[in-house]
């Protein structure tokens, strides 16, 4: 019999981040801090629109780009928030998650061997997604020292006459740095010297501590060159609910619709009424869950650097990224032992690309006693370990 599958898709690795979890699921007390998901419950009045829309027996398919009632939310949003000018009819469709805007982008924009810069360590989909659209990535390893902020010079080196997009991953998962104005508007010149096109993931976007975020997007000459995504499972706690949205000309966004119809129809439509209300109405609730996010970043950074391990200070989503480089172990190996040892899962930094390793990823998207649990663990694993 022929070998069923493609060769591609057998060649891409799976996920790093569900390896240690699915552990995690057989062991009796253990400490999960790798998931990447709001400990907070959706917002009642979003849940609440949720239900009045599903009693109102509205559960029927939508446009493919999404409800029109959305779409002018989503647009209006923008255009508060982050001073971006999106038309709702033409430039703006919604989608499941971030993660399909993604893919369903980069397979609308890219030919046979485009090169897609990538900027790592980064999100776990981008470099997957490019090798399914038939795209070449080209990663740019980021530095602690440049508080893991993608340079101008960084850019201009990785440019090749080959390359077509650049992929701005900030706020960053799994680092937490961010991108200020002045960093942006260096990335910015770049891209239009070269005549590049950027796929810009906000994702994080309202979770900043140290100013608010600026796109890239709303910079002079940058929107027509520009794929912006965004959605609601992070700032709104709505991880479950799959909702995402992109942003983009009507001359990308077109044929990321072709895509979209044959492979998803529409996104849930309980959801996209949900949506509507956490846009127009849940500020306050989404700067809450930011503020004790900040509490629990500030106490984890003060926590690991009164234990003598090094970290870098996050300033975006809610994951720390601490070094572990003195105890001679690599990243896999440091976050198999901790769990082993202790009860703690953690995300090996190589998930997130091979500039990751010395590094592991916490998220501090659960409850201030739970972290408090995993330190107790964490500090005893790493007296166990020291000068190993």
């Amino acid at each position: 019999m022929r070998d069923p599958v493609s060769k591609t898709i057998v060649d891409i690795k799976p996920s790093g981040i569900r390896k240690f979890f699915d552990i995690v699921a057989t062991m009796k007390d253990a400490i999960s801090l790798g998931v990447g998901e709001p400990d907070f419950d959706t917002p009642w009045r979003i849940r609440d629109e949720g239900i009045y829309s599903l009693t109102k027996g509205k559960t029927h398919y939508t446009s493919n780009t999404g409800l029109m009632e959305l779409r002018e939310a989503i647009s209006d949003y923008l255009k508060r928030k982050y001073s971006l000018s999106y038309d709702a009819a033409s430039e703006v469709m919604v989608t499941v998650g971030g993660s399909e805007a993604i893919d369903i982008a980069l397979r609308a924009m890219l030919d046979t061997g485009d090169e897609v810069i990538i900027p790592q360590p980064s999100y776990v989909s981008y470099e997957p997604c490019t090798i399914l659209a038939g795209g070449k990535p080209v990663f740019i390893n980021l530095k602690e020292e440049n508080c893991f902020r993608l340079t101008a010079k960084e850019l201009e080196d990785a440019i090749t006459e080959k390359t077509k997009i650049l992929i701005l991953p900030f706020p960053n998962n799994p680092t937490g740095a961010i991108m200020e104005r002045e960093d942006i508007e260096a990335i910015a010149r770049v891209v239009i010297e070269h005549d590049l096109f950027v796929l810009t993931d906000e994702i994080y976007s309202e979770l900043t501590y140290k100013e608010e975020h600026v796109s890239i997007a709303s910079l002079p000459g940058m929107k027509e060159r520009t794929v912006y995504i965004n959605g609601f499972s992070k700032a709104f706690a709505m991880t479950g609910w799959r909702l995402g949205y992109a942003c983009a000309p009507s001359v990308i966004l077109k044929q990321m619709l072709k895509i979209h119809q044959f492979a998803i129809m529409c996104a849930p439509v309980t959801s996209q009424h949900a949506a509507i209300e956490a846009l127009r109405n849940c500020d306050a609730e989404v700067s809450s869950m930011k503020q004790e996010y900040d509490r629990r970043r500030r106490f984890l950074v003060h926590s690991f650097r009164e234990m003598g391990l090094s970290c870098f200070e996050p300033f975006g989503a809610f994951y720390i990224f601490p070094s572990i480089k003195k105890f001679g172990m690599t990243s896999d190996d440091f976050a198999t032992a901790l769990l082993k040892e202790q009860k703690v899962a953690v995300v090996p930094g190589t998930a997130f690309g091979a500039s990751g390793e010395g590094y592991v990823r916490i998220s501090y998207a659960y409850s201030l006693k739970r972290l408090k649990e995993a330190l107790v663990r964490i500090e005893a694993f790493l007296k166990d370990h020291e000068g190993a």
